[in-house]
């Protein structure tokens, strides 16, 4: 019998059978069978359920994720055999991996990229462990793949990954932590169907002879990872393609497919450790006091930095925690992929049946480190030591989840409050915090938490948005316009910052502060269309019509490109459509102005907007007339008059009755008619006096001097005079 010290062969704990812990657990747990049902229950469950499933969800992390980071820490420090064989990765890449997250909270500009990374590689780390699983199993079970069959199998897992990132990187994204490429989806398409089309074809031929030789009933797990696979990475995307279901990279990579993943990792780690102690004769060693170390080592990863960091430095506690997680899962990813090879005998030894050649020589485990000696050793290895290490580090997840559970209830003011007491320096909070008492209505409260939020993390643009829009809704246009200034020295290129500033730059008398705002937005983002009504409008006024007209364009064909965005509403397109055929009139491009006019006409036509229509007909007599087609001028003016009877705008009616009565004048017909039209304007803007009244006056006075003793019959027969007036035949120009 073998002593606790006493190392032993690996052939005393050698496997007998395909299964790891028994096929129940192994299918379900190790080769994913639960992830169809999970994945749905967490889809539901984040609809319907939303801060209990958030809640719940953190709960997993420190019961499955965090632990999982920390069976990788275990595997490579718990000896010193493994830590000096391993000592580039355990030692050189960790210490510069630490510098690299102090340089992240330096420099916040760098943490986008590094964060990306993380988020990217996580279904790629995803993909390794299950095709790991999937050959273990296969050899477990007698089923020796051939080097063809494994490339081919390995290439189906590689397409269903790539798959996933195409989708990842089609679109801009919508998290300013991820960097994207923003392929368009016309692109990415094609690939993302020729690669699920990949993934089924290469599976098919890598497990079509694996079948033949081995049967389907030895390759029961293996097929049960492939179908894992499957359902973790091809059918998101196509949901994306054929339902519009939007794949978020963050959810996706961090989310419950993370749970599952560390499930999966826990589960075959215990059964490793398992047999490597038993191996080196540790009959000591407890499931359960292993899996406390792994929850307590994953609370120590993940927990007391961005607590420490956040306190003391002041630091945003939320981009802390974001920053540790980035950099502890890269180092994992780089760790698990050195430590887990199947190649490497021991590993092989431990997971695989090995042949009679292996149990005849077998390879000796070392022991694990002795504990350092001197008072400070025996401390630090002391029960009592460890025991209140561990006590304490489950009170700090505990006060962890507490703060984290308040600070996610978004409806619940008191314990928003609550979780800012017991870290004042998180700006999620805070912002929520801003959120609940705006639906309370205390405007001024949610003013000074988006303030306290965007002082905590002025890199968090959304924050700052939100803090510069309640500035704006309170009537406090100097401090948004200071705040937008502050926000820009940090996003130069930010286009909404932009368009927002040069708004209030114009309204606070700095009208070409905010042209200039205007044109770096629109040099940013070519489609920010109220940027180009801005600028078009800035340049009307200024007398710069073709430069106006540029903008107008470029409005107007941004809203046909983009139909559905609230900006290109149908009523803007009509007036943009009406002020770029002013500017192609001023400048001289008759044929131009006249097309646009007809736009303009038909848009207010579809919509049935008699007063556009009416609008739009007045300024395309106008040009006829000045390009010599009177007749066709008259009619324009006509068919205006009639729709502004419809329409309940008496100013806007009495100008055009103006403008005709004018045009009557200038062309020879009848005083009485052209009188009839200016008394009829004049009666409209009887209840509106003003400069426009006093005009139509002097001119009907200029009429009825011309008339003499005839404006009193002119006047009797007002009403007939105005309809034949109306009704002219073209001919009579």
């Amino acid at each position: 019998m073998k002593t606790r010290n006493q190392p032993a062969s690996i052939s005393a704990a050698h496997p007998t059978g395909p299964w790891i812990y028994g096929p129940w657990l192994d299918l379900i747990v190790g080769c994913g069978a639960w992830s169809a049902p999970l994945l749905a229950a967490a889809l539901w469950l984040t609809r319907s359920h939303t801060h209990a499933w958030v809640v719940g969800f953190y709960l997993l992390a420190l019961a499955f994720n965090y632990p999982h980071f920390m069976a990788t820490v275990y595997r490579a420090y718990h000896t010193r055999a493994d830590f000096e064989k391993y000592k580039i990765f355990t030692l050189h890449i960790t210490l510069l991996l630490v510098l690299t997250g102090i340089l992240l909270h330096a420099s916040y500009r760098l943490f986008p990229w590094v964060f990306t990374l993380y988020i990217c590689w996580s279904p790629w780390h995803y993909t390794g462990q299950n095709y790991g699983l999937m050959m273990m199993f296969a050899r477990r079970s007698g089923a020796e793949a051939t080097p063809g069959e494994r490339r081919l199998v390995r290439a189906a897992f590689v397409a269903s990954y790539l798959m996933l990132l195409a989708s990842f990187e089609t679109g801009g994204s919508t998290d300013p932590l991820i960097l994207s490429l923003g392929l368009a989806s016309k692109y990415t398409l094609p690939a993302r169907l020729v690669l699920a089309m990949a993934f089924g074809v290469f599976l098919f031929l890598g497990f079509r002879r694996l079948i033949q030789r081995s049967g389907a009933r030895a390759l029961l797990a293996p097929l049960t990872l492939a179908l894992t696979q499957f359902i973790w990475f091809v059918v998101p995307t196509l949901l994306e393609l054929h339902a519009q279901y939007q794949i978020p990279q963050t959810r996706y990579s961090s989310g419950i497919l993370a749970v599952l993943h560390s499930a999966q990792y826990i589960w075959i780690t215990s059964y490793y450790q398992q047999r490597e102690a038993r191996a080196a004769g540790q009959v000591g060693w407890r499931m359960t006091r292993y899996f406390l170390t792994l929850v307590a080592g994953g609370i120590a990863l993940f927990i007391p930095g961005p607590w420490i960091v956040s306190r003391l430095l002041h630091f945003d506690f939320t981009t802390s925690f974001l920053i540790f997680t980035a950099v502890v899962n890269i180092h994992h990813f780089i760790l698990d992929g050195a430590l887990w090879k199947l190649r490497d005998s021991r590993i092989s030894a431990m997971l695989i049946d090995r042949s009679a050649k292996s149990e005849s020589s077998p390879k000796k485990i070392a022991p694990s480190r002795p504990a350092a000696g001197g008072m400070g050793g025996r401390v630090f290895s002391s029960p009592a030591f460890r025991v209140a290490l561990v006590t304490l580090l489950f009170l700090w997840g505990g006060m962890d989840q507490v703060r984290f559970a308040l600070g996610t209830h978004e409806a619940n003011l008191s314990a928003l409050v609550s979780a800012a007491r017991m870290n004042p320096y998180d700006s999620a909070v805070q912002t929520r915090i801003a959120s609940a008492q705006t639906m309370a209505g205390d405007r001024s409260a949610a003013i000074d938490a988006l303030t306290r939020a965007v002082d905590i993390n002025p890199y968090d643009a959304r924050a700052q948005q939100a803090c510069a829009r309640a500035l704006l809704e309170d009537g406090r246009y100097q401090d948004a316009y200071a705040r937008y200034a502050k926000m820009l020295e940090l996003f130069p290129r930010d286009p909404n910052a932009l368009v927002n500033y040069g708004l209030l730059a114009a309204r606070l008398g700095n009208p070409d502060e905010a042209m200039d705002s205007w044109e770096r937005a629109v040099t940013v983002d070519p489609n920010q269309p109220n940027a180009h009504l801005y600028l078009a409008e800035a340049f009307d006024q200024r007398g710069e019509p073709a430069a106006a007209a540029r903008h107008w364009e470029a409005f107007l064909r941004f809203a046909a490109e983009n139909p559905e965005d609230p900006a290109a509403g149908i009523e803007q397109q009509t007036s943009a459509a009406i002020q770029l055929a002013d500017d192609e009139s001023r400048v001289h491009r008759a044929d131009a102005a006249i097309a646009e006019y007809q736009s303009a006409i038909s848009m207010a036509q579809r919509m049935n907007d008699d007063a556009r229509e009416s609008l739009a007909l007045a300024h395309l007599a106008d040009l006829q007339e000045k390009s010599g087609d009177v007749k066709s001028a008259a009619d324009s003016y006509q068919r205006g008059l009639a729709l502004d009877a419809k329409s309940a705008d008496p100013h806007s009616e009495a100008l055009d009755w103006f403008n005709y009565g004018q045009f009557l004048r200038r062309h020879g017909l009848p005083d009485d008619l052209v009188y009839a039209c200016l008394v009829h304007a004049e009666q409209l803007l009887a209840s509106t006096p003003g400069k426009d009244l006093e005009t139509v006056k002097t001119v009907r006075r200029q009429v009825e001097g011309r008339l003499g003793n005839r404006t009193g019959a002119s006047q009797k027969d007002l009403p007939a005079l105005l309809a034949r007036a109306g009704d002219l035949p073209t001919q009579s120009f």
